[in-house]
This record gives structure tokens, C-alpha cells and sequence, in this order.
């Protein structure tokens, strides 16, 4: 089973001294897209206020244009520990157990804009660029939708799209039956469901950890609903009909 996280704006500083590698990333079929993303980035960040104009930065966040000036040089860190905002502090990657830390490495995809496709512990920078930030000459839609969902077609086996759906248009998961998108609800004494913002994240966080650290066989999406019921999770098929053809399970938070 793949998991497939969206990525965060905010990243921790810091990491180990091995600069950038876009050969040694996951998914080697988006690094002719890397180098376009990063290449654009590094060059627009030489004109901070155009970078901050592009990223819709405020004046306290003119260092995240330090950050992409200095991409290609910068320490890395795996994936997963340097993304830190609801989601992944909920995740917690930095106190997973070794174990739960390699299931993480073949089974956990971030979706990031600068880097498309990203394994759990592939080594990156710290770096800003959002999937609505405005590159010169550069759409990221263009760019990426295509070869993201051709990535994500040759994937076998469950993914379970716990993305926003912002980043669902970079680059759809396939339409198959092992596939799921899921979106997190509140339900309320009426049994009115509403759907969540700000608190899916966490949602999405928790259940993510609990997957890493149970390590289930999942070979359905019907597994998936009993291991997640078993573990304690509300997790069940979207009583809605999606006109799109996409299944959608949702996760009661």
C-alpha cells in the first residue's frame, strides 16, 4: 500500500551535510522536471522581491527566499522529517521506531511542488514553492500533472490519497478500485457529516503513524477498512456519488 501525503509550507532548517541530489530521489521519470522546478527557482530567488511577489510571501517570510537562493548547497534531511506543520507534527516522523522509519521509506509519497513525487526519506532541503506559487515561464500544472500521474499509474497495489485536493490536480492518483481519496469529516448528533479543514490534517497525520506503526498487509480497500476500524479509526466508503469516477472513503475525525 502507498500512502500519498501532501507536503507542508513550513520546513524544519537544518539537516545532514550532503547538498541536493535529484538523481538519488524516488521516481527518477520527474527528474527532468526537478531540474526545470529547481533551476527556476534558484534563478528567480537572485530577485527577492520578485520571489516574494511569486510566493505571496509577507515581510516576516523573506527568508524563505534565503532558503531557495541557497537549494542546491543547502543540507538535506529525509522527506518526512523536514516537513513540519498540523500533518506532520501529528505524523511525528522523528520519533518513529526504526522499523515504522523503513516501512515509511517504500510505502509513504509526498507530493511536493518543487520536487513532485517524493519517497518518505528522500534526502531534501529546506525550500518554499506552493502548488499555486508562479514560476516565469513555468505552469506547474503543465509541468507536472502528466508525468506525476503516469508515476502514480505504474504504482501496483492500494494508494490511498490522503493529498488536498489542490494537489490531487498536479497530478491525479488512477481510477481503479485500489484507489481511494480520502476526506475527513466531523459528524455531528444528527448524523449530519461536515467536512474538515484545519483538523483533517491531524486526522490524516494520526492515521498515517498508526499505518507505520502497525505495518498491516493491506491488499484492498476492503482490508483497509477493517484494519482501520480494528485500530480504531472511522473509516468507511463516501455515502456520495463522485460524477469524477474517483472512490472516496471517508475518515471521521
Amino acid at each position: 500500500m502507498r500512502l500519498l501525503l501532501p507536503p507542508s509550507e513550513t520546513k524544519r532548517d537544518g539537516g545532514a551535510d550532503a547538498a541536493l541530489d535529484l538523481n538519488a530521489l524516488s521516481f527518477p521519470s520527474l527528474t527532468t522536471g526537478r531540474e526545470v522546478t529547481t533551476a527556476a527557482v534558484t534563478d528567480l530567488a537572485q530577485q527577492p522581491a520578485e520571489m516574494m511577489r511569486a510566493l505571496k510571501l509577507g515581510p516576516r517570510q523573506a527568508h524563505e527566499v534565503d532558503r531557495n537562493r541557497d537549494l542546491l548547497g543547502s543540507p538535506t534531511m529525509p522527506a518526512l522529517d523536514r516537513y513540519t506543520g498540523v500533518l506532520f507534527d501529528a505524523l511525528d516522523a522523528p520519533t518513529l521506531d526504526a522499523e515504522a522509519r523503513a516501512h515509511a521509506a517504500t510505502h509513504v509519497v509526498v507530493h511536493s511542488a518543487l520536487f513532485g513525487l517524493l519517497g518518505a526519506m528522500d534526502p531534501i532541503p529546506a525550500y518554499r514553492l506552493s502548488h499555486d506559487s508562479r514560476l516565469p515561464s513555468i505552469r506547474l500544472k503543465a509541468l507536472w500533472r502528466d508525468p506525476i500521474a503516469t508515476a502514480l499509474e505504474s504504482e501496483s497495489g492500494v494508494i490511498l490519497d490522503l493529498r488536498s485536493e489542490a494537489y490531487v490536480d498536479l497530478g491525479p492518483a488512477p481510477r481503479r478500485a485500489d484507489t481511494a481519496f480520502v476526506r475527513v469529516v466531523s459528524v455531528d448528533g444528527s448524523g449530519r457529516r461536515r467536512a474538515l479543514n484545519h483538523f483533517n490534517k491531524r486526522a490524516k497525520g494520526l492515521f498515517t503513524r498508526a499505518v507505520l506503526m502497525a505495518r498491516p498487509r493491506i491488499d484492498s480497500i476492503g482490508e483497509l477498512i477493517d484494519w482501520a476500524h480494528e485500530a480504531g479509526f472511522s473509516l468507511a466508503l463516501s455515502p456520495v456519488r463522485d460524477d469524477s469516477g474517483v472512490r472516496e472513503l471517508e475518515l471521521v475525525a
